[in-house]
């Protein structure tokens, strides 16, 4: 039983490292792009060039704690679907990435603004440490009823990784919430629209309100940006 046990903890270890490797994807379009309307690479770089000063500012302000200097790339391998993740190397600085084709999929300035900021935010919530916590105590809960309950290997490392995915998705969609207030007040201290970076939400595929989804629906995150942008009008902090 220890032998299995010390086996299942490797596991859920292993599988809260990899919940650091992408958070909040974007859903795909559920229409192509408008092409006189998409975005560019141009487009792009002067939306970070404005707003990766004021998101360090933001991430001092609120986590001293880490490291605010955030870093930028740009996914170009063909055949990548839209999608903005953050994440944070080997000595927890944090990356905010874009697919080429989630940039073409975007339509203005506001938008870039609002999903960087959303990504930015993720990082400045510190939502991937939790996310692991999260994770690493649903797979120890699935770990040790495998162990007690005598059940084969593969049925115990099934009960782990069903547990650690539990565990990790319990509080995302009030992360991503968090993530989209934060992103939005980011992207208005930048100069940018929030209201009008938010119509992205109306055009990509709704998630719905899944059991265990990653994601809120659609008209929940425009509700919470609204939200923050009156809160912001009326000097509320956020």
């Amino acid at each position: 039983m220890l032998t299995l046990f010390r086996k299942l903890l490797l596991s859920f270890v292993m599988l809260a490292a990899l919940a650091s490797c992408a958070v909040a994807p974007l859903p795909a379009p559920s229409a192509p792009p408008v092409t006189s309307l998409a975005t560019t690479r141009a487009d792009f770089n002067a939306v970070v060039s404005r707003m990766r000063p004021v998101a360090t500012q933001i991430c001092r302000e609120r986590s001293p704690h880490l490291d605010c200097n955030f870093m930028v790339v740009l996914d170009d391998r063909p055949g990548q679907p839209p999608n903005a993740f953050h994440s944070r190397d080997e000595r927890g600085r944090p990356i905010i990435a874009f697919t080429e084709a989630l940039i073409a999929d975007l339509r203005s300035h506001d938008e870039i603004a609002l999903i960087f900021g959303h990504e930015a935010a993720h990082h400045i919530a510190d939502h991937i440490p939790r996310i692991q916590q999260q994770a690493m105590t649903g797979a120890l809960i699935g770990g040790l009823v495998a162990a007690i309950s005598g059940v084969d290997q593969p049925t115990a490392q099934r009960l782990v990784n069903i547990s650690a995915t539990v565990g990790a998705r319990r509080y995302s969609k009030a992360f991503e919430l968090e993530a989209d207030r934060i992103g939005a007040l980011i992207a208005a201290r930048a100069g940018y629209d929030p209201m009008h970076g938010a119509q992205i939400f109306r055009r990509i595929s709704d998630p719905g309100n899944q059991f265990l989804g990653t994601h809120p629906p659609n008209a929940e995150r425009l509700r919470e940006i609204e939200r923050a942008v009156a809160m912001m009008n009326s000097g509320q902090p956020i």
